[in-house]
């Protein structure tokens, strides 16, 4: 479905090169420079190219928060995504402060909202509690890959080239660490967390329940679009389609959080050269996020304890792009400041 060409690595030395005739030591500028050479592998090397960004928050109600192993209901779903329409979210400030637009899309909330600025797509209002049956068809599974991957091209043709990935969906961290244990193979207690800060008791509750879940669908998670139906969220189908569908397109893809980087996780089983065009924001707070980075094989820009998820961290991590940018394209070399190379 999706054409996704691996970066091509051999401007990868020159891209470097080029790196280290600018006017500093070499290596001075660390990760940054690595940074730098994947931006310019992906939008060419002669210059890099950060062109209109883009913040999709995809919102999705989830059957199993029925169980009571979230903070908060399912009515809060639609209530932040109220929030986020209105300004006030805290990805609102970040992405105002970034310069990045924002748009907010209903994957498949429980309660219909109507505003003129919320892209509507829904799926069904939430997945059905994977505890007692799988979350959703295989053929709402498909349908979401395809409206997650119409949002990145109605962008690109409006000339984005980088599109940063956030969520909102109350009980789309048991989801996320029921996807992960199911596709890694690790245990599920290395994979659930405490969302926004459950107790003791609901968290044995929700570890419990995912281990319940995995062991009653066991013959059902056979495939990765099969184990996506089975647990997965309206949300995180979605934007499964909107990163494949950034990678084909060849554009620069910012993974958030948890939940996000389960989607990458996701995305890269149907795809694997997916991940050339993923850049991993930053490390959550989430227990499980750092095992989860570790399978990937990635190291995020940022850590700073969050576990807000909206895309706060990939919208935090957005000025690191604009400063590798700056660099890349607009400092001397040694031969052009006329400065002897150290």
């Amino acid at each position: 479905m999706f054409d996704i060409s691996s970066l091509d690595s051999t401007n990868r030395q020159s891209i470097q090169q080029f790196i280290d005739n600018k006017t500093k030591p070499l290596g001075a500028l660390g990760e940054l420079e690595a940074l730098a050479v994947k931006l310019a592998m992906i939008t060419g090397p002669k210059k890099i190219h950060l062109q209109q960004p883009v913040m999709l928050v995809f919102a999705g109600d989830h059957g199993i928060a029925e169980e009571g192993i979230s903070i908060a209901p399912s009515t809060v779903t639609a209530q932040m995504v109220q929030n986020f329409l209105s300004g006030g979210a805290a990805i609102n400030c970040f992405c105002q402060s970034s310069q990045m637009q924002l748009e907010i899309i209903d994957a498949g909330i429980l309660q219909p909202i109507s505003h003129p600025e919320l892209t509507v797509q829904s799926l069904g209002r939430g997945t059905k509690n994977f505890i007692h049956e799988p979350a959703m068809s295989l053929q709402s599974v498909q349908k979401g890959i395809s409206l997650g991957a119409e949002i990145i091209y109605r962008h690109v043709s409006q000339g984005s080239n980088v599109f940063g990935f956030g969520e909102m969906g109350i009980g789309n961290t048991s989801a996320a660490a029921a996807l992960m244990s199911a596709i890694t193979q690790l245990p599920v207690e290395e994979c659930v967390g405490r969302g926004t800060g459950i107790s003791d008791v609901v968290y044995t509750k929700k570890l419990q329940l995912i281990q319940s879940a995995l062991l009653k669908h066991h013959n059902r998670l056979t495939d990765i679009k099969s184990i996506l139906a089975t647990l997965g969220g309206f949300e995180i189908v979605q934007t499964v389609g909107a990163m494949l569908a950034a990678a084909e397109c060849q554009s620069i893809i910012l993974v958030d959080g948890f939940i996000s980087s389960t989607a990458a996780l996701v995305a890269c089983e149907i795809v694997p050269a997916a991940k050339d065009y993923m850049i991993f924001c930053h490390q959550s707070n989430e227990s499980g996020h750092q095992k989860l980075l570790s399978f990937m094989q990635v190291k995020p820009l940022l850590k700073l304890e969050l576990r807000l998820g909206e895309g706060t961290g990939a919208a935090l991590a957005y000025p690191l792009l604009k400063a590798a940018q700056a660099f890349y394209n607009d400092m001397a070399s040694f031969e052009s400041a006329g400065v002897q190379s150290v």
